[in-house]
Order: C-alpha cells, then sequence, then structure tokens
C-alpha cells in the first residue's frame, strides 16, 4: 500500500471560487479517490491562502477585520468544494497556529544554515498614499519581455520572476501615482547557492518535460536572492526577531500545506506528520497547482525544504488556464462563471465528467465550451452509460429482481474487465481523457450488443425469459464495470449506483467479481439530461451579477469604511460639475432577475421623474423607501442596461451589503432643490 499525500494550489481568501479554479481540485479530486479505490492510502489537504496586502485592504474596504474576512471566505470556499463533492481530508488557513510554528520553524533552519542575508534596499514607495507598496500593488512593463500592465513579482506573459522596482514605467494600483524608491531592511533567501541543487531536481522527473525546461532558462543561468520580507502594513506573520517585518506570503503559502497537514495528524491516530515529510521519508508528496505559479512551488519551495532539512515534493504537476467559449472568462458576456452560480443551476458531475473528458497530463490551457460541455454530458452520460441500466433493469425486476447464475458472453465482460488495467494507468498519469475515451468506447460496444440482441423484442416472445433475463444481466454487468471505472470522476452517481446493484462499495479491485444470481434493487434515474434553456439561464445570471456590481449605484466602487483612507484629492471644478438634487421617491420595485437592483421612481421637481436602478436592495424592501426623500446625482449620462436605462445615481453611505443608509435631507428640502 503507497502512502500518498496530495495538495492542490491554496485558493486565495479574497473572492469567490469561479469554474478556472475548479478544473485543478476536480482534476486533484479524481487522482485522490483513484488512488483510494486501488486501496492506496490517499491524503488529501488544502487551504485558504490568507495573508497579503489585499486582504488587509479588502477587509479594511468592508469594515471588518482582516480574520473576519477570511473567516468569511473560508466558509464559502468550503460549501462550494464541498458541493462539487472536493473530499480534502483537511481544510484549514494559512492564518493558522500550526503555520505560524512551521513558517517561523523553517526560516529559524535557513537563517541557521546561512541561507538569510539581510540588508537595505531601494522599495518602491506611493508618495501619496505613504505605503510600501506589495508586488502586486505595482504594474508596468515587464523587464524581460516588455510585454505591459504587469504585476511587480513576475510576468503572466513570459513568467518571469523579478523585483517591482525593476519595472519599466510603473505606476501605483493604489493611486495611480509613479511610485517613488525609498530604503528599507530587508530579508533575502539565497536562492543562487542551491543552483546546482535545483538543476539536478527540475530534471529529476518530478516536474512535467515542458517545465522543466522553462524552468532550466532560469536555473541554468544567475538565479537571484529571493526577497521574503513585506514590510508593515501588511496582514501576515511578523519574522522573529523583525519587528515591522512580515513574511512575504509566498513564504508561508506552501508551508500551509504542512500545517494543514499537521492538523489532520494532530487529530488523527496512526497518521504521523515526519512519515511524510522527514528526509528520507519513502511517503509520496504531489503538488497540483496552475502553471502561472511553477517558479514558487518548483524553485523556491524545494529549496526552502531542502535546506530546512525536509523532504521535497514527489512531484509537482501543472494544469494550464481555462477559457470559456474559446475565449477568457468575461463578466459582460456572463462566462466568468462562478462555482456558485453553476452550483445553482447544475449538478457538479456534469462539470466533473466534463472536465475529466477533455483533461491530460500536459499544461495545454482548457476551453469549456458551453454547448460542447452540453452535448458530451448528454451523448456519453446520459445518452450511452445510464442508458445500459435503464434499459436492462427493468426486464431484471419484471424476473424476480435477481440476475441471471450465468450470462451468455463472458467474452465481452472480460474484455471490459481486463480493460482495467489500461485505465487505471491512464488516471495514474492523469491522462483522464484518455481514460475517458476507453470507457466510453466499452459504453459503445455493451450498447451495441443489446441494441443486437434486442431484449425488448424477445420479452414479447412465448419462453425466452430466461434469454431476456441472461441478456440485461449482463448488460447490468458491464453497467457495474463502466461505473466502477467512473466512481473517481462521479462519487455521488456512485453511491446511487452501489445502491441500485445493492453491493457495499465501487473499489478498483471488486471489477473481477461478477454478479451472479444477485439480487438488486429497482432503478431509479441517476442523471438528467443538460438543457440549453438552463445554460442560457446561468450565462444570463452571470451577467446580470456583472452589470449590477458596476452599476450598483448607491456606492458604484464598494462603500467605503470610517478605517478606509480618503479618496484622492480632485479640483474644484471637477466637483463642480456634480449636479446633486433632492428627490422624492414615489415608487420602489423589485427588479426582475436581478439579485442587487431596486427600480426608483424619482420626483425630482416641476412635475418630471427619474427612473433610476440602484444596488440597495440588500438594505431596504421597496415599501420602506416609498415617500423618502434623498439626494441623487441628477446630471450623470442615462445608462442602458439589461434592467433598463438608469437616469441617474441615488447616495447612501455604508460598508455594503445591509448596511447602507440613503442619504435625507433635513425636513423642509423640496424635490428639484440643488444641494449646495
Amino acid at each position: 500500500m503507497r502512502r500518498i499525500l496530495v495538495t492542490s494550489a491554496l485558493p486565495y481568501a479574497n473572492g469567490p471560487i469561479h469554474l478556472g479554479h475548479m478544473l485543478e481540485y476536480i482534476q486533484t479530486d479524481i487522482w485522490v479517490r483513484f488512488q483510494q479505490s486501488r486501496g492506496n492510502q490517499c491524503t488529501y489537504v488544502c487551504a485558504d491562502d490568507a495573508h497579503g496586502t489585499a486582504i488587509m485592504l479588502r477587509a479594511q474596504k468592508d469594515g471588518i477585520t482582516a480574520e473576519e474576512q477570511i473567516a468569511r471566505v473560508q466558509a464559502d470556499h468550503e460549501k462550494d468544494f464541498g458541493e462539487f463533492l472536493i473530499k480534502f481530508d483537511n481544510f484549514s488557513s494559512t492564518h493558522s497556529e500550526e503555520n505560524r510554528e512551521l513558517s517561523a520553524g523553517i526560516y529559524n533552519k535557513l537563517k541557521e544554515n546561512g541561507h538569510i542575508n539581510v540588508r537595505g534596499i531601494k522599495q518602491l514607495f506611493d508618495p501619496e498614499k505613504e505605503m510600501f507598496l506589495a508586488d502586486r500593488y505595482v504594474k508596468g512593463d515587464c523587464p524581460k519581455c516588455k510585454t505591459p500592465d504587469q504585476y511587480g513579482d513576475n510576468c503572466e506573459n513570459c513568467g518571469a520572476t523579478y523585483n517591482a522596482s525593476e519595472l519599466i514605467n510603473p505606476v501605483s494600483v493604489m493611486s495611480g501615482a509613479t511610485p517613488i524608491e525609498k530604503e528599507s531592511e530587508h530579508y533575502f533567501f539565497k536562492l543562487p547557492e542551491f543552483q546546482k541543487f535545483l538543476q539536478d531536481w527540475t530534471r529529476s522527473g518530478t516536474l512535467q518535460k515542458e517545465v522543466a525546461n522553462k524552468l532550466a532558462e532560469w536555473v541554468d543561468n544567475d538565479l537571484k536572492e529571493w526577497d521574503i520580507s513585506r514590510d508593515a502594513p501588511y496582514f501576515g506573520f511578523e519574522i522573529p526577531d523583525a519587528p515591522g517585518k512580515y513574511f512575504y506570503v509566498w513564504l508561508d503559502a506552501p508551508i500551509g500545506y504542512m500545517a494543514s497537514f499537521k492538523q489532520l495528524c494532530d487529530r488523527t491516530d496512526g497518521l504521523e506528520f515526519d512519515d511524510y515529510w522527514q528526509a528520507g521519508s519513502d511517503a509520496e508528496v504531489y503538488h497540483f497547482i496552475g502553471k502561472d505559479i511553477i517558479n514558487f512551488h518548483a524553485l523556491f519551495w524545494p529549496a526552502m525544504l531542502h535546506s530546512a532539512g525536509y523532504r521535497t515534493p514527489t512531484a509537482v504537476w501543472a494544469h494550464g488556464y481555462v477559457t470559456v467559449n474559446g475565449a477568457k472568462m468575461s463578466k459582460s458576456r456572463g462566462t466568468f462563471i462562478k462555482a456558485r452560480t453553476y452550483l445553482d443551476h447544475f449538478q457538479p458531475e456534469y462539470l466533473r465528467y466534463y472536465y475529466a473528458a477533455k483533461l491530460n497530463n500536459r499544461i495545454d490551457d482548457f476551453d469549456l465550451n458551453l454547448e460542447d460541455f452540453a452535448q458530451r454530458v448528454n451523448s456519453d452520460l446520459v445518452g450511452k452509460v445510464i442508458n445500459i441500466a435503464s434499459r436492462c433493469a427493468g426486464f431484471v425486476k419484471k424476473a424476480g429482481g435477481t440476475l441471471a447464475a450465468e450470462l451468455p458472453d463472458q467474452n465481452l465482460l472480460d474484455d471490459a474487465i481486463n480493460k482495467g488495467d489500461v485505465i487505471a494507468q491512464y488516471y495514474e498519469d492523469r491522462e483522464y481523457g484518455k481514460a475517458i475515451r476507453e470507457i466510453i468506447a466499452l459504453a459503445d460496444a455493451a450498447n451495441e450488443y443489446i441494441h443486437e440482441k434486442e431484449p425488448w423484442a424477445l420479452a414479447k416472445q412465448e419462453g425466452k425469459e430466461a434469454e431476456v433475463l441472461a441478456i440485461c444481466s449482463l448488460g447490468i454487468n458491464l453497467f457495474r464495470q463502466l461505473m466502477t471505472y467512473l466512481a473517481p470522476v462521479l462519487p455521488a452517481m456512485t453511491d446511487n449506483v452501489t445502491a441500485f446493484l445493492n453491493i457495499p462499495d465501487l473499489n478498483w479491485d471488486s471489477r473481477t467479481t461478477v454478479l451472479l444470481n444477485h439480487d438488486i434493487n429497482k432503478f431509479k434515474a441517476l442523471m438528467n439530461r443538460v438543457e440549453k434553456d438552463k445554460l442560457d439561464a446561468m450565462v444570463e445570471k452571470e451577467k446580470a451579477d456583472a452589470e449590477a456590481d458596476s452599476a450598483s449605484l448607491a456606492a458604484p466602487t464598494g462603500a467605503a469604511s470610517l478605517s478606509e483612507p480618503i479618496a484622492d484629492e480632485i479640483e474644484f471644478d471637477d466637483f463642480a460639475k456634480v449636479d446633486l438634487r433632492i428627490a422624492k421617491i414615489v415608487d420602489a420595485q423589485h427588479v426582475k432577475g436581478a439579485g442587487k437592483l431596486l427600480q426608483l421612481t424619482l420626483d425630482v421637481g416641476e412635475g418630471k421623474t427619474r427612473n433610476v436602478l440602484s444596488g440597495i436592495k440588500a438594505a431596504y424592501s421597496p415599501e420602506d423607501l416609498i415617500g423618502k426623500h434623498t439626494v441623487m446625482v441628477a446630471n450623470l449620462k442615462p445608462r442602458k442596461m439589461k434592467f433598463g436605462i438608469s437616469e441617474g445615481m441615488v447616495l447612501a453611505a455604508g460598508p455594503g451589503g445591509d448596511e447602507l443608509w440613503l442619504l435625507e435631507p433635513h425636513e423642509g428640502a423640496k424635490p428639484g432643490m440643488r444641494v449646495m
């Protein structure tokens, strides 16, 4: 029995999970379930990536603490993962005591071994916000390939890593100001001292060949020391003995894998942390990640582990990006699909199957074509696999519900059983698409056999009952083989199938046991077809959400909290352009299909009214608004939206959501009065 630890990249605790993220977790979960089906001890852990400037600023914007922010997002993430049938053995947060202790311990080991360098550097500083800028808060032209609009830590085009100060034409994302350089003491990991180690490690089979070849561009040339510190204010772990200095998020994020596993070990008898992470361990450790973060996992991470005396990963497996309908995911087109939106419309196993059917073990980008998605699920799962059981089960139940004692074509079943070794190797190699093709070929053969034998026709003839039962019993056994092979992909459907077949499970080795003279239960529908109108509704829902987010007219960029800095100064002439008027709400209605908007009819004086769509639904019921006076931006250019034309903006204050308050004038103010 193999002992295997598996991780997926940590989702960032700053927003919802979307279908691009789900590719990786589904890919990983299938591999883990396959290993478990084979009888291996395979453990799957993950965590939310909870540190960094973005978390801190998001919490400030929402008027909550960073800890409240990450707890709220983690609850949403775990709910989405659970409903997508992702079976983590432990899901944690990098903001845990286990991670704090492990991060400090690894850092101290690096320091003891002489692999930490402390020196002053000139760092980019926002002169308007008066703060040092984290890498992700600086954009500019990549110093390597000159691609514009790249972040300050790595280039999405060429994959280069660099310091933000190396960017060409840098701009602060916080204010739009040109950053200045300011002296600050920083802590560096001496990556160049691991050049020979990394040259050997990256070429040892731990990485896909195309990834190893790409990394050779770095490891065969001059490596640079890696800045592992950030200046306050920063949400993360303070560096031991360095007040005001914090570990860069990418130092403690991968250590989060170890920390999550340690949490599991601490509550699980017989599972020992050192058995997996000590140097020389014969356990296997695998990381599933996206290709955009390969440098952190295949350069910095193994070098840190090696220095600190821990084992390195058995392999790091990267996948490509997800596109939808051949293009980058787009909010305006409704193809930036959140996991929650998908789950509100479809069964999770539709997507699990579609991803599996197209996945390979390379880093090719993956296209989620919605039309192909519907066709593939309807044809393969409903039309072929489930069709076998639905065709045969009724005849077996009519004969008493017990399968035949002998089968008419054992060779057909033997072929399906023997194919399991080929399919297993494809799963092992993460060639899921090839595995699915083999499985569907077996389904085609089974359907062809049943079609040729026509049990429905034989059932009308006298004395053919035993022959019909034998044919359908073979069909049920073939269906059982198919579901054994599909079990890692379709776990919920597998549970329903085991109940139907009256068997304890569908583990891989059980496929060699033929069901003869065996009682089965009544067949129940296992899956419905994917309907186009539901696909359209899902896309329209995302379009509506995107439009509502951009046009939440009460607070278009998110309401400011008391702790949020005041926005940049503007000239008086700019402010004078804004025409603020008193308006009376004479009617308020829900907007069909819009989760955040209310439609307000405003009396703006002189018998005139305006129609305004406002994102205040979470805070107000329509009946509570009628008769109120408020303040509106009267000269805002009308905007055509999915839900109609909005002819202004009402003003509100608060952190957002259900904590919004319309601005109301003193008694005596009349519609149309200008706010001075």
